[in-house]
């Protein structure tokens, strides 16, 4: 007897519509970058009108944004950018720093004197955008840095995971950027300090307590704000 079939051919694969997708992209980086700002109405036609595109796929990309959580569409409102909770910057970072101190350990075990020349000039990339006082430039310059550092552990797993969260930290990061700025730049140098020794204990925990400060100076902003709104 013929062997039954496990799946049933449907058809051929739909392919993706790239016009969908950048906009999609478009939208997600207006709201990482703070162009669309926490709680903004977002106007169909005054997206559509912004990016050159029909309003189809405008509509298209905010059921997506929803999906992925960065929109909340309201019955007979319409569709606002997700304002972040404290307790959704507290997973995510949480989530993050479990990430990074495996990447600052590993980074302070594999790094070479050229490897940490580079995180110098990260570092030094970083300092310049604070000193601008361009919080799109740090941000950049932030992810830019942690992203070296996680390369540097030759983690492929790390490689892969942390880019998944990385657009949410970039998100998050941007409206503490420059007031965080001094601080977390300073908490950099002495991570970098720590992987050019190849100490590998000291980078993971000067990483882990980066992170904390991070997300504690966050949650403390979300909470000022929540209470301001009140």
């Amino acid at each position: 007897m013929p062997e039954t079939p496990t799946a049933t051919v449907r058809g051929p694969i739909r392919r993706p519509a790239p016009l969908r997708q950048a906009v999609y992209e478009a939208l997600t980086e207006m709201i990482i970058n703070g162009s669309l700002k926490p709680g903004q109405h977002l106007v169909e036609a005054e997206l559509a009108e912004s990016l050159g595109v029909s309003r189809q796929p405008i509509r298209e990309a905010l059921q997506r944004l929803q999906t992925a959580g960065w929109v909340d569409l309201r019955p007979a409102q319409g569709a606002f950018v997700h304002s972040p909770t404290t307790e959704e910057c507290a997973q995510l970072l949480s989530v993050r720093a479990l990430l990074e101190t495996h990447s600052a350990h590993g980074a302070a075990q594999h790094a070479t004197p050229h490897d940490v020349a580079r995180l110098w000039e990260l570092q030094q990339t970083g300092l310049t955008a604070l000193a601008a006082g361009d919080a799109r430039a740090i941000v950049e310059a932030n992810a830019a840095l942690h992203t070296h550092i996680t390369h540097l552990s030759r983690n492929a797993v790390l490689a892969e995971l942390i880019p998944q969260v990385d657009r949410r930290v970039r998100w998050y990061y941007m409206p503490i950027a420059k007031p965080r700025g001094k601080d977390a730049w300073s908490e950099h140098a002495r991570i970098i300090e720590a992987i050019a020794d190849r100490d590998a204990d000291r980078a993971e925990e000067l990483m882990r307590r980066h992170t904390q400060n991070t997300t504690d100076f966050y949650c403390k902003q979300i909470a000022a704000v929540a209470v301001h709104s009140a």
